[in-house]
């Protein structure tokens, strides 16, 4: 445990790449700062004499060797690098191994084994494998393929926020393992070869193909290959050609022969994990968009535009309807291979779009309702980068800022002006108009910005001293100047929901961290029902939308809700944790109950992304928690941090 909470300050440390205070991040841990004091020590003693963390008067935040000092520690003295050795070998071995000796190898005493093996057995939940005791032999039984699953299981718990790290899959399979040195040029020419077939590649999900090539190297190798399947699916001829490929790459760069079940199913691997460029060709089969499922098909825009009506968000097109599709398609091919993707931008998808996490939810609660297939959380976050993306093309022109240039008319200089602020800013702003005079008339100009060669009457946010030849700094002063109109805007809109939204009875501090999530949910729920917001039912659904996916959509607040949005009226209760709470694979010190009726729908995005925003800034939250004694005190703090 102890190494678990190292490796986890390193890792909040290195995702910030800032100064983070002893108590913030104790808060994080629900730890003690005289522990992360010690937590820091022993993550600087693995890189002795590098420095893994940087000690200062305003906390910790990551030194040069903090990466490094994540992936150290290979020994088998921590507990988890332990388990993973002892995983490792109980694959290894067909007949099992015995715990005296495996006791001895490891340097601890049997009864640590025997401790470890009992969190073995928690680890093969959903691998179809069991654990078998026999005197002081031990051994695992299930099939090939159900045994590499937990090999790829050890690899993604080795690698940081799920990205692929050939350290972390040497680490799993074993310094020796075939071709360990080799997978990256394997990788590099695998895409290549794929690109010369006119295939786009998902290059996150390619990353963890790579890794089942690599475990069937190494268990091919061991003369332990794939399993053949019994009434497999027929075979295409485009699965036949990236099996070919594979297997040449393998020969040639692993120095391993793949089986034919090796093979077709690492070509499905790659099959799934595939888009055509245009997005209208079906990569998997090479065939126009007619050999896509048109029962998938009429799910996906089935589901979508369910989605579309409940968040009001134009994603009802059919080009996205395709995308998605092709992506469903591929999914279920995944669930069926349990070769589940991960996804490195998961959390910060989560904790920066959240509205957009939250409509990817509603999309995969519906998909899994009508095609039976679990969605984790990567595969939810997958869902969320083609909204974002069908979301990113429809917002853009609303976040333009209109602008006035005033500039006084000396031959064309107003001109050349106006033209270097659309080049440079034309993204962030929209030139409506520009002034000449060397006096307009100041307080009639009601653009967002004005943008001033001359020094104007007045100092303002939205006045902007700019050069008549246009500057980098120029253009920096403009960006940030719009930036914090944006911002001023949106927590503007969103005092102003919450103000009407806060129910003052609906409102805890401290809570039994026994109770859990679900007893924290009952809880704030059983305020809102007193208050007729919301009924028994709604309830039941805010528990079932956590199972889904949790909603500590930042490392502070969690943000409980049913997907439906069935309350009476629109209410939020409010439960401050201090010490924080264990929520989803973290802990928080917010919780807000947000129960949303049929009539407000359009103030779910306000609310939910603004609000989620003002939680993302530690010291906000350090600051709301401490001073929010009561709910005036919490809803004065949460104010006067809105306000700046």
């Amino acid at each position: 445990m102890t190494r678990a909470r190292q490796d986890r300050v390193l890792g909040l440390l290195l995702r910030d790449g800032d100064w983070v205070t002893a108590s913030a991040l104790a808060d994080a841990l629900g730890v003690t700062p005289r522990s992360i004091r010690s937590y820091v020590t022993a993550a600087n003693a693995r890189v002795a004499p590098g420095v893994a963390v940087e000690s200062g008067p305003q906390g910790y935040r990551a030194g040069s060797d903090a990466a490094a000092a994540l992936r150290a520690g290979g020994d088998t003295g921590t507990p988890r690098d332990r388990l993973h050795t002892l995983v490792r070998a109980l694959l290894d071995a067909p007949d099992g191994i015995d715990v005296f000796d495996t006791a001895d190898a490891l340097h601890v005493s049997p009864a640590t084994v025997d401790a470890d093996l009992a969190r073995v057995r928690g680890l093969l939940g959903g691998t179809e494998l069991t654990l078998e005791r026999s005197a002081s032999r031990a051994r695992l039984r299930g099939t090939e393929g159900a045994q590499r699953r937990l090999l790829s299981r050890l690899a993604h718990d080795e690698m940081d926020a799920g990205s692929f790290d050939l350290a972390a899959l040497r680490r799993t399979l074993g310094e020796g393992s075939v071709g360990a040195q080799a997978f990256g040029p394997f990788k590099t020419e695998l895409v290549a070869r794929l690109g010369e077939l006119g295939w786009f590649v998902n290059e996150f999900g390619i990353a963890d193909v790579v890794m089942h090539i690599a475990i069937a190297a190494d268990r091919t190798s061991r003369d332990r290959p794939l399993d053949a399947v019994v009434g497999a699916a027929r075979e295409r001829p485009t699965q036949n050609q990236v099996a070919e490929i594979i297997a040449e790459l393998s020969e040639r760069h692993l120095g391993v022969r793949l089986g034919s079940a090796d093979l077709q199913h690492l070509a499905t691997l790659v099959l799934t994990r595939v888009v055509a460029p245009d997005g209208h060709e079906d990569a998997a089969s090479g065939a126009a968009p007619s050999s896509l499922d048109p029962e998938v098909e009429a799910v996906v825009r089935e589901v979508v535009t369910a989605a579309a009506e409940e968040f009001l968000v134009d994603i009802a097109h059919d080009d996205f309807v395709a995308r998605l599709a092709l992506h469903v398609q591929n999914l279920l091919h995944r669930a069926r291979e349990q070769a589940w993707s991960r996804n490195p931008l998961t959390r910060s998808l989560k904790s920066t779009y959240p509205m957009i996490f939250e409509v990817a939810v509603f999309i995969a609660s519906r998909l899994q309702q009508r095609l039976g297939i679990p969605l984790p959380d990567d595969e939810i976050a997958y869902i969320a980068m083609h909204v974002g993306g069908r979301l990113e093309r429809s917002r853009r022109a609303d976040q333009l800022l209109t602008a006035t240039i005033v500039c006084p008319g000396y031959y064309d200089l107003h001109e050349l002006l106006r033209s270097s602020v659309d080049r440079s800013l034309g993204q962030a702003i929209e030139v409506v108009g520009v002034e000449t005079r060397v006096d307009p008339d100041w307080v009639s100009i009601d653009t967002d910005l004005i943008l001033t060669t001359i020094d104007s009457p007045t100092t303002t946010d939205r006045i902007v001293r700019i050069q008549p030849f246009l500057t980098d700094a120029d253009v920096e002063r403009v960006q940030s100047a719009a930036g914090r109109i944006r911002r001023s805007r949106r927590l503007a809109r969103l005092r102003a929901e919450l103000e009407r939204y806060f129910e003052p009875s609906a409102f805890v501090r401290g809570f039994d961290e026994a109770a859990g999530e679900e007893g924290v949910i009952r809880g704030l729920g059983a305020l809102l029902q007193a208050c007729g917001v919301i009924d028994a039912e709604y309830v039941e659904r805010t528990i079932e939308r956590e199972r889904l996916s949790s909603t500590a959509f930042t490392d502070a607040l969690a943000v409980p809700h049913a997907l439906e949005m069935t309350a009476s009226r629109t209410a939020i209760a409010i439960g401050i944790a201090d010490p924080s709470i264990p929520w989803g694979d973290g802990r928080v010190q917010v919780v807000a109950l947000v129960a949303f009726s049929e009539t407000d729908r359009e103030a779910f995005q306000t609310v939910f992304e603004q609000f989620v925003e003002v939680f993302s800034e530690r010291d906000s939250v350090q600051r709301i928690v401490r001073r929010g004694t009561d709910f005036n005190a919490f809803l004065d703090e949460l104010v006067a941090v809105i306000d700046g």
